[in-house]
């Protein structure tokens, strides 16, 4: 078992040797990035790579660990039993499984993508610790345990919104995808827009690179948003002459796509007014 990537999906050399490190090593890939890299269609991409099916469990702020293994539905079971129900006497009938458990009672290896784990409590990584090392966990209303028929292959993803705990760091193979140079991003925007034109192609990634290293810019654009506004130029039936702005640092043509937040909108306008004022 494995990956070398996908048709549809640039994997660079170095991602792919720490997918299947993770995966020889049975520990759970942890992949950090900047917002927009890839790293949820990694998962999706590995699942697709290695011919398996893929569970996602994509956390939020309010997510709790436990929900991940599954949740006890106390306020079905006591209505059930105000209306006589003849289920209320069996508790199993309100387990509600979660994602680990769907992943662990497959009958084949399957990928569990854990997205975006940073949004969670921080104790939410540690209250998986056992979990994950064991592959199993107890269901105390049935008194069960549940064990991974196979071992599921566990990619888990976070923007670094916050530290995770050393215990955790020390159980999982870690990778940073880095922002793709200009050469990888060429590759990236061909499998996206195949047969875009080599000048078009060269001005506009000149241009975004160019934006990216701006000064001052509060949020860089990602991939996803390059690839996003190359939709947009390729649909307006734009030329790399259309792309042309006045002035080096005046605001790109369907900057929208590009530029998320008023601040670096305000940025690149008082930049392209001071480059009019020096002429």
């Amino acid at each position: 078992m494995k990956f070398e990537g996908t048709e549809s999906y640039v994997a660079t050399d170095d991602l792919m040797v720490a997918v299947n490190a993770a995966v020889t090593l049975e520990r759970p890939l942890l992949v950090k990035g900047e917002p927009g890299t890839g790293k949820t269609e990694l998962a999706r991409q590995v699942a697709s790579g290695l011919g398996l099916e893929i569970v996602e469990w994509n956390i939020k702020s309010t997510t709790r660990a436990h929900q991940g293994l599954y949740e006890y539905d106390a306020v079905s079971r006591l209505r059930d039993s105000q209306l006589g129900d003849e289920r209320v006497h069996d508790v199993a009938n309100y387990i509600r499984p979660g994602k680990l458990w769907q992943a662990f009672s497959t009958d084949r290896k399957v990928v569990l993508l854990i997205d975006e784990i940073d949004k969670a409590d921080i104790e939410f990584p540690n209250d998986l610790l056992q979990e994950l090392d064991r592959m199993e966990f107890h269901v105390y209303e049935t008194g069960e345990t549940i064990r991974a028929r196979h071992r599921p292959v566990v990619i888990i993803t976070s923007n670094n919104e916050k530290e995770l705990p050393d215990a955790f760091l020390r159980r999982c193979f870690f990778h940073y995808i880095r922002f793709p140079d200009p050469e990888t991003m060429e590759r990236i925007v061909e499998v996206h827009h195949p047969g875009i034109k080599n000048e078009l192609l060269t001005t506009a990634l000149t241009q975004f690179y160019e934006l990216r290293d701006q000064q001052g810019l509060k949020k860089k654009p990602s991939t996803s948003e390059v690839l996003d506004w190359l939709k947009l130029i390729l649909a307006e039936d734009l030329g790399p002459e259309d792309l042309k702005r006045d002035g080096a640092d005046a605001l790109p043509r369907l900057h929208g796509a590009l530029l998320k937040n008023e601040q670096d909108v305000h940025l690149f306008e008082r930049l392209a007014f001071m480059a009019r004022g020096r002429r």
